[in-house]
């Protein structure tokens, strides 16, 4: 196997990191408007996309002003890469996956977000993409709450996870 050179010249540049006095993280209004949030992994939060047609989860690393993985420092790709391998493998075990739909595509949302969705053969948009292929199904509060309690439970005890604090859905 090749070994990967880490010290390749990547669009990383420094001088993109910005003052967070100056330029502080804030999700998306549009994920804030159709996710809820779970939980935060070291760098990502974690977010629950309101749509019960999938089980469909999205990291965002909070940081500001990335659109793309390679304006990450190599650290902060590499933690992207541990945080989204360990809830893409949970998320199999808990919902028994036919497949796990990992992407990070940004051409409606900007901001830098990975789609984590559980995939099955007989979900309603198998084998194609989710987008777009069924209408929007909110979860009730009861099913966020079960759901919330079924990942939280599980990533607790992983790389240094912490579930977010209890919200309500706006009516």
């Amino acid at each position: 196997m090749t070994e990967l050179n880490t010290s390749a010249d990547i669009d990383y540049d420094p001088e993109r990191d910005l003052d967070p006095e100056m330029h502080s993280y804030q999700l998306d209004p549009r994920l804030a408007k159709d996710c809820i949030l779970l939980g935060q992994f070291s760098l990502c939060d974690l977010l629950l996309m309101n749509d019960a047609n999938y089980p469909w989860f999205i990291l965002v690393p909070r940081l500001a002003d990335v659109t793309e993985i390679y304006h990450l420092s190599l650290e902060n790709q590499q933690q992207l890469m541990l945080e989204s391998s360990v809830l893409a493998s949970n998320l199999a075990d808990i919902f028994d996956a036919d497949k796990m739909n990992v992407a990070a595509l940004g051409n409606v949302v900007s901001q830098l977000h990975v789609h984590h969705v559980v995939r099955y053969q007989n979900d309603p948009a198998w084998p194609a993409p989710v987008w777009g292929h069924a209408a929007i199904k909110p979860y009730t509060q009861a099913r966020i709450e079960a759901l919330r309690e079924r990942v939280n439970t599980l990533l607790i005890d992983c790389a240094e996870y912490q579930e977010a604090e209890y919200q309500e859905l706006a009516p």
